[in-house]
């Protein structure tokens, strides 16, 4: 999963970066509002993290801007600001939560994983997909009970289908999220990366829906 990083403090954005990396997480750091993507969304990143102050602007007007455009990516503001009205002024402006700096980094860690889970519509850090029971943070499935030995991109794209159960995820997607990092994973690659995913699990758990991308069963 990758994380979108806005934050200009130099120890404390090195900090985050690396406490992302221990979880598991890719991510961007960016610095000013100016560098700020125009817009976000979920074939991008999983996640932001938004300081409110910022040496050009404010993590305020990014919150609306991306809002406004009906971004639905969980976004956490991450300020110094500890007022009720700043707060109440982020979580009404869409933020989907607000962590007040000092703070320690497996609280922040935590709050990250209780959003993911949130946009992924699953309620504990074990997703149930029928008989599937995936643990994001073990890098664990297991299908009626039984672990399942995945390669780390067989886990991934496993993930990414289980996001939203029951719909199609395009391949353009996939080829973007499995390396957000750098250039698009090849379709040939996905389809490869598919199959060997079906021969673990069951064929029957993923369908492919022809010229589009690939669903997985709910």
């Amino acid at each position: 999963m990758h994380i979108l990083l806005i934050e200009d403090d130099l120890d404390l954005g090195r900090a985050l970066q690396s406490a992302l990396k221990v979880e598991g997480l890719t991510s961007e750091w960016l610095r000013r509002a100016v560098d700020a993507p125009a817009s976000v969304d979920a074939t991008m990143v999983d996640c932001v993290l938004l300081d409110l102050s910022l040496p050009d602007g404010s993590g305020f007007e990014l919150l609306a801007r991306w809002r406004a455009q009906g971004a639905q990516v969980p976004i956490i503001l991450v300020t110094a600001r500890s007022a009720v009205e700043d707060r109440l002024a982020g979580l009404d402006g869409g933020a989907d939560d607000f962590v007040v700096k000092p703070f320690a980094m497996a609280e922040l860690m935590s709050r990250i994983r209780a959003v993911l889970r949130r946009s992924a519509r699953q309620a504990s850090e074990r997703w149930a997909v029928g008989e599937l029971v995936i643990e994001p943070r073990r890098h664990q499935v297991r299908r009626g009970g039984v672990a399942l030995d995945l390669s780390p991109r067989e886990f991934q794209l496993l993930l990414e289908l289980a996001r939203e159960p029951g719909s199609v995820v395009p391949k353009g997607v996939l080829a973007q999220r499995l390396d957000p990092l750098g250039d698009p994973v090849d379709f040939g690659a996905i389809e490869v990366h598919v199959s060997n995913l079906r021969r673990k699990i069951g064929a029957e758990w993923i369908r492919t829906v022809r010229g589009v991308g690939y669903l997985l069963q709910a």
